[in-house]
């Protein structure tokens, strides 16, 4: 073999030599193409290098340098190099010359580098290795090496005791370990084994052991090994194979041990095959229960110190050791823990679908301990999956979807997949229930579940089964999923199809059970919490957008928690309503349903007070969370059916708080407010179509309701609570007075009320204009059966018919129209009337049973149904409002003309659209004008069978306000305009028997009990009412044009009050325009009156409702200046009293005050109001006028007695019985005010009457001759008063009326004073009698006012008895003054007694009959106004022409007093401050007993509304100076003072006043009875 290496490196080695080795060596590294070649040219070019160095040719450095440098080209360089050593080593040891063995070993040496030593003690020789260094001693080396080599080949091992031999182990494995796919069978190996354990003498017990290793390895052949064991199990006793795997499972229980998972396979396989039991095998595996149940423990309280850290507020100091301890804590558990044996045989278990044995461990541990190990509950979702495989694939794959089919699983020993719900109900459920939250490993499996649940639902069978896994399994995976918006939307697919009270009872249970009983969820659920805090803390309404998606992320896994801490800061803090609603829209459909429970639940919170600590108004958490429900509700597709019925159950418990959450529902829902502060345009336009309604109607533009409203609509119909709601609401008013009320504050049950009316009037508003006539005509019943049955109030239950009456008669009208297609509007109006007698005739016979049969007499029931069921839209059409809205789209279309950059097309839809609006209005418009005029057709039609009376008129229009008017004008700001209007068209209509005058009479003449009993929202209707009521009433005042064009001849006007039929009258019954001027200004007063009453008598309620209802009113009253300023005193004291006490009842009398004050420029003075000072002449007008309160009492509302009495017989024999009965008439007229009366007033009565049954008893020429005597001698205190008199300032007025109120609070009703007065007539009737017709006011006011106060002064009349002779005599002049010599009626006595008897029982608030205290103005007029009606009988005839003659005669007299106003106006602008007049003792007297006075008249409080000036000494003293002087004057002037000044005894205001004039009334007092004590010889 040639040399590689050439002599020539060598000798050049430095030069060029050791660079030519070394790109030998490369290349032959390279040359990999014959391997061996290049392995030995390598190995002879290294051997080569190494021979030269031998030989001493190269220096043994300059080799290893080279070496160094090629040992990288080739891994196997060293060995290669070591094997050159080794030849190189025996060739050395075999030659002779030392110098190149000593070459050798140092080139070895300086290789040492370059090959390990471990090579090298391998190849080279034992005493080489000692000469380089590497061993020690060869000799020992060598011994060590033949020690090693006999223990490794010879030495025989122990465990061959039972003489086994090697060899039968081997064919033992080679027999397992053989290919098995051919026609091996178990038996023929087993046979084999058997023959090898026999022939090699193996322990059986180790061969049992190697079959489970080989099976270990080789797990696809159960099929061959589990026979294999079981066959084998036979030789053997049956604990062994348990206890193998037992010693087996001990083998990995080292710490640091991991069983593996083909050992778990097998035992679970052997489990499976019953070839172990259980039991026996548990007790091998650790860790022990005990271990396991601690550890559960543990986990529970690292939860609840979770939860603890999250909820605590922590200071930022402590927040960095908290941080480092956690730190810590977590790298302590990053330790991996120690293998739990039962949990991977509980796993091997499920793998295999050994569903029993698994059981049983999961059984043995805490609930869930097992699933909470992810790979467990991964493979108990899969067995799941197998086993509902051919079912979900029957019934749950969504239509469309492929989806993925799952194999079953291969053995027959698994659970039997479920092809029906049944097969379910028996395996899967119970695995679920197993598995619990940690469902939410597998979403898809979840989606399959609650898919197949879908499936359930429709069959409707095991319900409560799939309940339960909602319950225990659903929810809470849910809630571990990690914001699965498609599982949301899934889980809803299969809650929709439940009712909501189960979804309810679900969401309770899993808001308030689930997340407590796992601690992972105890995690989750303090997790959501703060999430939730950190969200809302940052949530305003720029950034809703964002926060909107976080709350949306968080509430698909845990709605519950995060919706309970929403509405817990919503009721904390409102301003957040607003961004949170807007912040929802990203909610599943499942959350808006958890919402709506959770607001429920929210509202139901039992500890939580609905009213705040002053107990007077409701709790602001309970109004928030009222607005948030409206607001949400509208804004999103939430189901309404559960708060509904809520709200429906509180009111059944008679609970009307909740109807707050109602009332905001139905208002933002349907676009419906109600609110007391509409204006009157608003108020105007809600009178149009529904239109005008929505444009003019509402403060917000209704907007976008259309859907929302539907929405509402159909939960209230699916469910049926549209009628039980409005039933509820309509018996729940009274409800909150007379249940719920009990101990709460007055100012609070109000609350109640108006909340609980106001949302019926909503409710019942929605559902007229959104249910279709079917829907409400099948379900509201008829008017009778709502009342008597449902036992609704009868305002709510007309208000729940009208629109079913409206619409059926609309309907009815159609079909009449479509039948006959006649056109004229003859015809149109005829089938009107006809479809209305249809639908009404029912109703008509229906009401009867709502009262009682008495009161037919005197209203029909057809006119009862025609008032309740008519509403504004029937009687008016609103045109300036259709106009307004009208104009307003016009100004629109032109502002959208003008517009420059706006883009044309929008331009133009904006345009269509004001223009498509324009027409549908002015189209309604039309339409209801149409409407207008066929419904005032039929009212025509109807009227003259409406009022029947057959009583008297005073009852119809008692019964007509009592039943009619004050019931509906307090039930909405609509039904008030509507009942006002109501009036002044019956009134237009003329309608018989309707007296209009008395209707305004008793409106106005008292309205301090109604005012006192409304609610605050009822008072602001009630002040509309009277607003409307007063507007039409100073239209008439206002011009006598208008007045005699609407008033002049109209039967309502009619002063002569017949109690039946309609005969006309003639022009002197009707009332004239002076007069009614003057009935206006009496009608003023006592509202003046009555408001200084309420703002006195410091009640809450009274001066709140007082000041609404004055506010209201405020257009048309106060018009008379002195009684504004009366009023403005009153305020103003409110205002200082209250300021600090009642602040808003401060708020209101400021604000009434400020509108007052600029509605002063207004005010006119009295005189300018009507004409105050009567002609001489007209006695009648007078009397009336002047009384005290009479300042309106004209002539006309003079009542003969003749006609009151409604007597026909014209027996002379029985005159002398009416000559006493006209007294009693006059008490009735006059016993007519709405104050309590003290029993001194009454008792001071009995006297008086008694003493005019005396004066009447004298002889006719007696009672002439008296007339002359005392005409021109007037009282000492008339001629006083004289010239001042005719100019009495406006504060007199108000004095003359509490004195009529004095006097007829004296009135006799006692039993035993009755028969007194009985004895007395029979002894009169011996006497000649004349007829007389006395002028007092209408007896209906007698009537009204005993209604409301007959018991009061029952009660009072034993005491009247006791005091009647003290008082007695200070009243005679008042009696004798009731005497008058005029012609008498023709009715019996015992007619007249009944009707007294009649009178006596009824009652009613009389306003306006006054009597003097004057003896000589009543005889003077009666004498001089019924001259010709002294014959005894008189025919009916003859006295209308007398009272025309008398009315002629009063005309006159009015143009005399015209003149002599002019003269006295300016008297009276001097005499305007000395208006201090004396009073007479007996009046001051009244007064005191009226005012309830008992000391000394400095303590009385001031009646009147107005009070006098005071006047100082000089100025009263030159008023009794001058009329002293006027005493001296002619008789003629004397009869005018009189007249003009019949109620001149005044009273009046202030403490000081009242002590001065004391001592002025000793000396008139005498004056005045002197001269009556005369008057009374005289007769004797």
């Amino acid at each position: 073999m040639a040399a590689l290496l050439p002599a020539e490196w060598i000798k050049n080695w430095e030069k060029g030599g050791k660079s030519e080795f070394v790109q030998l060596c490369r290349a032959l590294s390279e040359n990999k193409s014959h391997d061996n070649m290049g392995f030995r040219d390598i190995q002879q070019a290294l051997y080569e290098l190494a021979y030269h160095v031998v030989r001493g040719n190269l220096k043994h450095d300059q080799a290893s340098n080279v070496l160094g440098d090629v040992i990288e080209f080739r891994e196997d360089m060293p060995s290669i190099l070591a094997d050159v050593f080794c030849i190189l080593d025996i060739e050395t040891s075999c030659l002779e010359e030392k110098s190149k063995r000593d070459h050798f070993t140092q080139l070895v040496l300086a290789c040492l580098y370059l090959v390990s030593d471990t090579v090298l003690k391998e190849r080279l020789d034992p005493e080489t290795l000692e000469s380089l260094g590497l061993i020690k001693q060869s000799q020992q080396f060598n011994q060590k090496s033949v020690k090693i080599k006999t223990k490794l080949f010879y030495k025989q091992q122990k465990f061959n005791l039972l003489r086994e031999e090697n060899e039968g182990y081997a064919k033992l494995i080679a027999e397992l370990g053989q290919d098995l796919s051919g026609n091996i069978t178990s038996d023929l190996i087993l046979e084999n084994i058997k023959s090898l354990i026999g022939c090699f003498n193996l322990d059986p017990n180790r061969v049992l052991d190697i079959i489970l290793e080989v099976y270990e390895c080789r797990p696809e052949y159960d099929d061959f090994f589990v026979p294999l064991i079981e066959s084998y199990m036979y030789m053997c006793e049956p604990q062994t194979l348990c206890h193998i795997l037992g010693f087996k499972f001990k083998f990995y229980q080292d710490p640091s041990g991991e069983t593996p998972s083909s050992l778990y396979r097998v035992a679970a396989v052997l489990l499976q095959h019953n070839l172990i039991d259980l039991e026996d095998l548990y007790v091998h595996l650790l860790p022990g229960d005990n271990a396991i149940i601690e550890e559960h423990k543990r986990e529970i309280v690292e939860a609840k110190q979770i939860v603890r850290k999250l909820t605590m507020v922590v200071l930022s100091s402590e927040k960095t050791e908290e941080k480092e301890k956690e730190k810590e804590k977590e790298e302590e558990k990053t330790e991996k823990p120690p293998d739990n044996q039962k949990l991977g045989l509980l796993e091997a278990l499920l793998k295999i679908g050994d569903w029993q044995h698994a059981q049983s461990i999961m059984d043995q541990m805490p609930p869930f301990y097992a699933t909470s190990h992810k790979p467990i509950a991964i493979a108990l979702c899969q067995l799941v999956h197998v086993t509902i495989e051919p079912l979900y694939r029957r019934v749950g794959v969504p239509k469309g979807a492929k989806g993925s089919p799952i194999s079953s699983l291969p053995n027959k020993r698994a659970p039997k997949q479920a092809d029906s719900f049944e097969d379910l109900r028996k395996e899967v459920f119970n695995m679920l229930c197993y598995l619990g939250p940690h469902l939410s490993h597998d979403p898809i499996l979840f989606a399959k579940v609650v898919r197949l649940g879908k499936a359930f639902m429709k069959e409707e069978i095991l319900f409560s089964c799939l309940l339960s896994i909602t319950d225990q399994v659903l929810l809470p995976s849910l809630s571990l999923m990690d914001c699965n918006a498609c599982m949301s939307e899934e889980l809803w697919g299969m809650f929709k199809t439940f009712p909501y009270q189960y979804r309810y009872r679900l969401y309770g249970q899993w808001k308030n059970e689930t997340y407590n009983s796992h601690p992972l969820l105890v995690k989750v659920k303090a997790q959501t919490i703060d999430r939730a805090k950190y969200i809302m803390k940052r949530l305003t309404k720029e950034n809703v957008k964002p926060s909107g998606r976080q709350i949306g992320k968080l509430s698909h896994s845990n709605p519950t928690i995060l919706f309970d801490y929403i509405l817990s800061q919503i009721q904390k803090y409102d301003n957040l309503i607003t961004p949170v609603v807007d912040s929802l829209k990203y909610l599943t459909s499942l959350n808006y349903d958890v919402l709506a429970y959770c607001i429920i639940e929210a509202l139901a919170n039992p500890e939580k007070e609905r009213m705040k600590h002053d107990d007077t108004t409701i709790s602001s958490w309970l109004q928030s969370l009222a607005s948030f429900c409206g607001a949400v509700f509208r804004k999103y597709p939430i189901e309404l059916a559960g708060l509904l019925q809520y709200v429906a159950n509180q009111l059944k418990a008679g609970k009307s708080f909740d109807l707050l959450i109602l009332k905001e529902v139905v208002q933002k829902m349907a676009g419906i407010e109600i609110t007391e502060e509409m204006t009157m345009e608003q108020l105007e336009a809600m009178t149009g179509g529904e239109q005008l309604k929505a444009e003019g109607g509402y403060f917000g533009q209704i907007r976008n309701t259309k859907k929302s409203s539907q929405r509402l609509k159909d939960a209230l119909l699916d469910h049926d609570l549209a009628l039980p709601l409005c039933l509820l609401m309509a018996q729940q008013r009274n409800g909150v007075i007379f249940q719920e009320g009990g101990e709460k504050h007055l100012k609070l049950v109000g609350k109640l009320y108006d909340q609980c009316h106001d949302t019926l009037v909503q409710f019942g508003g929605f559902l007229a204009s959104n249910l279709s006539t079917e829907d409400y005509i099948k379900r509201v019943p008829s008017i009778d059966v709502l009342c008597n049955e449902f036992h609704t109030p009868h305002d709510a239950a007309f208000f729940l018919s009208r629109p079913m009456y409206a619409h059926h008669i609309s309907s009815k009208y159609d079909e009449l129209k479509k039948a006959e297609k006649g056109n004229k509007q003859q015809h149109k109006v005829h089938k009107y009337i006809t479809s209305c007698e249809l639908v009404m005739a029912p109703v008509h016979d229906a009401v009867i049973s709502l009262h009682l049969p008495k009161v037919w007499d005197d209203i029909s029931p057809q006119f009862y149904a025609t008032f309740w069921s008519l509403t504004m839209y029937d009687l008016a059409v609103p045109h300036s409002s259709y106009d307004r809205e009208v104009n307003k789209l016009k100004v629109q279309m032109k502002a959208i003309d003008d517009n420059q950059e706006m883009p044309p097309n929008k331009k133009k839809k904006e345009k269509e659209r004001c223009t498509a609006l324009q027409d549908k209005l002015l189209e309604e418009e039309k339409k209801q004008l149409e409407h207008v005029q066929r419904v005032l057709q039929r009212l025509k039609l109807e009227k003259d069978n409406w009022l029947l009376a057959k009583s008297t008129k005073n009852e119809t229009i008692t019964k007509f306000l009592q039943l009619c008017i004050f019931p509906r004008c307090i039930f909405s700001a609509i039904d008030a305009v509507y009942c006002a209007h109501f009036v002044e068209l019956v009134h237009q209509q003329k309608t018989p028997n309707f007296s209009t005058l008395l209707c305004y009479d008793r409106v106005f003449s008292d309205i301090i009990y109604t005012v006192a009993s409304c609610t605050e929202n009822e008072a602001s209707r009630y002040g509309r009412f009277l607003c409307c009521m007063l507007e039409t009433v100073t239209r008439w005042h206002s011009d006598r044009v208008i007045y005699e064009k609407e008033c002049g001849n109209y039967p309502g006007f009619l002063t002569i009050l017949r109690a039946t039929g309609f005969d006309g009258g003639n022009k002197a019954d009707q009332l004239d325009y002076e007069n009614f001027r003057h009935v206006v200004h009496k009608w003023h007063y006592k509202l003046t009156k009555a408001s200084v009453h309420c703002l006195e008598t410091g009640e809450y309620t009274h001066i709140r409702n007082i000041l609404i209802v004055l506010t209201k009113i405020l257009p048309w009253y106060p018009k008379v200046l002195n009684l504004g300023q009366a009023l403005e005193r009153r305020v103003h004291k409110i205002c200082q009293e209250e300021k600090e006490k009642r602040p808003d009842l401060y708020a209101l009398a400021m604000g009434y005050s400020g509108q007052l004050k600029s509605r002063k420029p207004f005010m006119i003075p009295e005189n300018e109001f009507h004409h105050k000072d009567p002609p001489a002449r007209n006695a009648v007008a007078a009397t009336v006028q002047n009384g005290p309160g009479g300042a309106g009492m004209p002539t006309s509302l003079t009542i003969n007695t003749v006609r009151l009495e409604e007597g026909t017989t014209e027996e002379t024999d029985k005159l002398k019985e009416k000559s006493q009965g006209v007294v009693k008439v006059i008490n009735k007229a006059v016993n007519a005010t709405p104050k309590v009366t003290t029993s001194n007033g009454n008792s001071a009565s009995n006297s008086k009457i008694i003493k005019e049954k005396d004066d009447k008893e004298k002889s006719g020429k007696e009672k002439d001759k008296e007339k002359k005597d005392k005409t021109p001698a007037a009282v000492p205190e008339m001629k006083a008063l004289g010239k001042d008199g005719k100019d009495k300032p406006k504060e007199e007025r108000a004095n003359k009326d509490d004195k009529a109120r004095e006097i007829k609070e004296k009135t006799p009703k006692s039993d035993k004073e009755k028969e007194k007065v009985k004895k007395e007539e029979k002894a009169s009737k011996e006497e000649k009698s004349k007829t007389v017709v006395t002028i007092i006011e209408s007896k209906s006011t007698a009537e009204k006012e005993r209604e409301k106060e007959p018991s009061r002064e029952r009660d009072v009349a034993k005491e009247m008895k006791s005091k009647e002779n003290a008082k007695g005599g200070e009243k005679m002049p008042v009696a004798g003054s009731l005497k008058s010599p005029v012609p008498r009626s023709e009715t019996s006595e015992s007619e007249r007694e009944q009707k007294r008897r009649k009178v006596d029982t009824h009652s009613s608030p009389s306003h306006s009959s006054t009597v003097k205290d004057n003896l000589n103005e009543l005889k003077d007029s009666s004498a001089k106004h019924y001259i010709n009606h002294t014959t005894p009988t008189l025919s009916k005839s003859k006295e209308r022409e007398v009272d025309k003659k008398d009315l002629d005669k009063s005309r006159e007299r009015s143009r005399e007093r015209e003149k002599k106003d002019e003269k006295d106006r300016k008297d009276r602008k001097r005499d305007h401050s000395n208006s201090d007049r004396e009073v007479p003792q007996d009046s001051t007297k009244r007064r005191k007993e009226e005012n309830g006075t008992t000391g000394s008249s400095k303590h009385s409080k001031s009646e009147s509304p107005s009070d006098s000036p005071r006047l100082n000494e000089k100025e009263k003293e030159k008023n009794k100076s001058k009329s002293s002087g006027k005493e001296k004057g002619d008789s003629i002037k004397a009869e005018k003072m009189e007249k003009s000044s019949s109620g001149s005894k005044k009273e009046s205001r202030h403490d000081k006043e009242k002590t001065e004039k004391k001592e002025k009334r000793d000396s008139t007092g005498g004056k005045e009875e002197k001269k009556h004590h005369k008057s009374s010889d005289k007769h004797r």
